[in-house]
């Protein structure tokens, strides 16, 4: 694979972002992919921010991405519970941009016999809410989580992610939830619908072998593996799958847009 494909799909940490900074070319790379006219998105398994937030955390440092062109976790659960029970209602536990995403496909956040149990990302997670969510799954919610990943970045170190508080939720109830976020296919393939693409002609760029690259093979798109996040060349063959394609960062794929 040398020209990339029409279609692009994007990890946004480690990809695009290191830490508060912006990964060296990142500009160039996303304003190579304006000017070819590729279709893009900028993915993210992060539910705590709204598209309108990310895009402007990204203008903070000198990276321009519109709201439509950001998918986040929070967006592909609120799509996966209403494309499962369309209208239906949720107990959700997390920051205002899942709830935003839930209200978008017309779901009514409740407290009482709801259809699911909504778990996403936020720092204000709380027993009483913990409590309800066991009671509502053991009475027969589903539970579904937005992303699996057990830590988040924070100011003195590793703070608990959803996926490590989903454990906490499992462990009470006996019920796993369904994670929605990568490395699950699902996220991928409700990108590609949202820009009318299919798995042939696209591609995922990552930086984690285990979420970004596996969903995109799962999913049948080439992948490409970015050196300048969390996996670095000698975590790549440890894994039964291959991306297409590692690079140092996405600067280096400015000649081939």
């Amino acid at each position: 694979m040398n020209k990339l494909p029409r279609t692009v799909l994007c990890d946004m940490d480690g990809v695009l972002l290191h830490g508060n900074s912006m990964v060296s070319g990142a500009d160039r790379f996303l304003d190579g992919l304006r000017s070819t006219r590729r279709n893009f998105l900028v993915l993210t398994n992060n539910s705590m921010f709204s598209p309108r937030e990310l895009s402007e955390r990204l203008a903070t440092v000198g990276l321009d991405v519109d709201e439509p062109q950001f998918w986040t976790s929070a967006l592909a659960t609120a799509e996966f519970v209403n494309s499962q029970r369309p209208g239906g209602s949720a107990f959700v536990i997390g920051e205002e941009s899942l709830r935003l995403a839930l209200r978008n496909v017309n779901y009514r956040e409740v407290k009482d016999n709801a259809d699911y149990v909504v778990l996403g990302e936020t720092q204000d997670y709380s027993f009483d809410d913990f409590a309800t969510a066991i009671g509502l799954i053991e009475n027969g919610s589903r539970f579904v989580a937005t992303n699996p990943e057990p830590t988040g970045p924070g100011m003195r170190g590793s703070l608990p992610g959803c996926g490590a508080m989903a454990a906490v939720i499992e462990r009470a109830t006996g019920v796993a939830p369904y994670f929605v976020g990568k490395p699950n296919a699902r996220m991928i393939r409700e990108a590609l619908d949202v820009l009318e693409a299919n798995p042939k002609g696209s591609v995922m760029i990552g930086d984690r072998m285990a979420t970004d690259i596996m969903a995109g093979v799962d999913a049948g798109l080439d992948t490409i593996l970015v050196l300048s996040g969390v996996d670095g060349i000698e975590d790549f063959d440890r894994f039964p799958f291959r991306p297409s394609r590692v690079v140092g960062s996405v600067a280096e794929l400015v000649d081939d847009l």
